[in-house]
């Protein structure tokens, strides 16, 4: 859930409510109790714009930015996931 504002009580703490979208990327502006614009940090304004990723590249980013050691998960939680039979026969 993000933070509302009235477009009144935002004109008068501009200062606040831009230290509030920093910390929580989005903001509600309302008039008259209804919705009418959004704030967004930067980061969530980039993040918006550059639009969905492939699998492929957010995997490779995935895997640059996160350290497998520092996760602590230990090898027998991946145990038994993966069939290691040879599959099925077929005819070529």
């Amino acid at each position: 859930m993000f933070k509302s504002y009235s477009i009144a009580k935002a004109r008068d703490n501009l200062a606040a409510i831009v230290r509030d979208v920093e910390r929580t990327s989005t903001i509600e502006l309302t008039r008259r109790g209804k919705p009418v614009a959004v704030l967004l940090s930067v980061g969530e304004y980039r993040r918006l714009l550059a639009g969905k990723k492939n699998f492929w590249d957010a995997y490779s980013e995935f895997r640059d930015e996160v350290d497998p050691q520092r996760l602590d998960i230990e090898p027998k939680v991946f145990e038994g996931l993966r069939d290691v039979s040879p599959g099925r026969e077929t005819n070529w």
